[in-house]
């Protein structure tokens, strides 16, 4: 028997033990033997809940438990988190998380020590939530030289915009909706302003290229400052607005960027709506893929842990190896990263865009019939630097979104 130890009995933590206990029979023939959760951390009773009898308030209690072989993190943010999982590391317990502020800030910490005393440190559910991708990164895409990770990692974010482009709503009326609907946090910051996509690529990206990518290095811009007639434009060209994180070799440099940028019906990523996420990589030999599923919520992301406490099972005392350096990756300066530009702007299409073009060159202009004292546009492909000179000479541009 496998005695583990779940570190917090919020959302993620009651789902680890939901699946454990609903799947109990086919999780043990999985693992080789059976998995039993003795303790569950949290600093909550819960009166006339089973769960009550396992409940310990002091983390010293499972530390000093020489039964204690697997621990699940699902604590979330860093501290006492990195603490508890530094301790339990270096105690040669594998550790298995959904973290990915943890993941993020300590990842190639905790690697080292998990690999210097022969466990794991295993963080499936850390970026696409149920999505599997940080295992085919390790195993099934190690045959192929990537060069490009990509994807809708918030769903939070891919539900607000899905639901101002259905019914026409405003930011901040999708945004309720999604608190109602619990898929948004009462301080919704974290995804909204693109943070929690932010380190989810950048966990991505370190193991997709095997080196060290800061979160606090990757260009982020979040999606509120989209508005109802950003969505209305962009049905009239054709696009769909995403949030989307991004890492991309050019050359012998990569970029990565966290913004959002609009899709047309050819790329892979239109039709991911509602609160699905998508992730995308492109390998040299693979050309192509796609990872789709659910990127969040309690069930999906349990899944995920409680998959990699049985890969944890399965490797005791042997480390399963993850291509992830210290050494930091070599990021190119944003400014130097071409896309093309949609444009809304004030004015008159039929009377500016002959100033229009003088500036920016020949474009894809637009008229909205809703919109009478704004039109919009794409430019052809420029640096993010050619673009801001460009876009200096106007003072009446009201939004501009890259394009995929």
């Amino acid at each position: 028997m496998i005695q583990i130890a779940v570190l917090g009995y919020g959302t993620v933590g009651s789902g680890v033990v939901e699946v454990i206990e609903t799947n109990q029979e086919s999780i043990n023939k999985k693992a080789g033997q059976e998995i039993n959760i003795k303790y569950v951390l949290d600093l909550r009773d819960f009166p006339g809940n089973p769960i009550q009898e396992k409940i310990v308030h002091d983390y010293e209690v499972i530390a000093n438990d020489p039964e204690i072989q697997i621990v699940v993190e699902v604590m979330g943010g860093v501290e006492p988190a990195y603490t508890f999982v530094k301790r339990a590391l270096e105690s040669g317990r594998c550790v298995c998380t959904s973290n990915k502020e943890l993941v993020a800030k300590h990842g190639p910490e905790l690697m080292a020590i998990a690999q210097e005393k022969h466990c794991n440190f295993l963080f499936e559910a850390s970026c696409g939530g149920g999505i599997p991708i940080i295992r085919p990164l390790n195993s099934s895409l190690t045959a192929d030289v990537l060069d490009e990770v990509s994807g809708i990692l918030n769903g939070t974010t891919n539900y607000i915009l899905s639901k101002m482009e259905s019914d026409g709503s405003s930011f901040e009326a999708a945004l309720k909706d999604a608190q109602e609907r619990g898929y948004a946090e009462r301080n919704p910051e974290a995804d909204v302003e693109g943070y929690d996509a932010c380190r989810k690529i950048a966990i991505l990206s370190s193991l997709a290229f095997g080196h060290h990518v800061d979160y606090e290095d990757i260009y982020t811009e979040g999606i509120t400052k989209i508005t109802a007639s950003d969505i209305k434009c962009a049905k009239v060209l054709g696009y769909r607005i995403k949030l989307v994180a991004t890492c991309k070799q050019v050359k012998d440099q990569y970029y990565t960027m966290v913004c959002p940028v609009m899709v047309d019906g050819e790329d892979p990523l239109y039709g991911v709506n509602d609160v699905f996420n998508a992730i995308f990589v492109h390998g040299n030999m693979l050309g192509d893929a796609m990872f789709y599923g659910s990127g969040a919520g309690k069930r999906p992301t349990a899944s995920a842990v409680v998959a990699d406490v049985v890969d944890a099972a399965k490797h005791l005392n042997c480390t399963v190896m993850q291509k992830w350096s210290s050494q930091k990756l070599n990021l190119m300066d944003v400014s130097q990263v071409t896309h093309r530009y949609f444009v809304r702007m004030e004015g008159s299409l039929t009377r500016d865009i002959d100033q229009v073009e003088s500036v920016f060159g020949q474009v894809r202009p637009a008229g909205v019939p809703d919109l009478s004292q704004e039109f919009c546009f794409v430019t052809k492909p420029m640096t993010e630097k050619e673009y801001e000179e460009k876009a200096a000479k106007f003072g009446t541009i009201l939004n501009r979104i890259r394009v995929r």
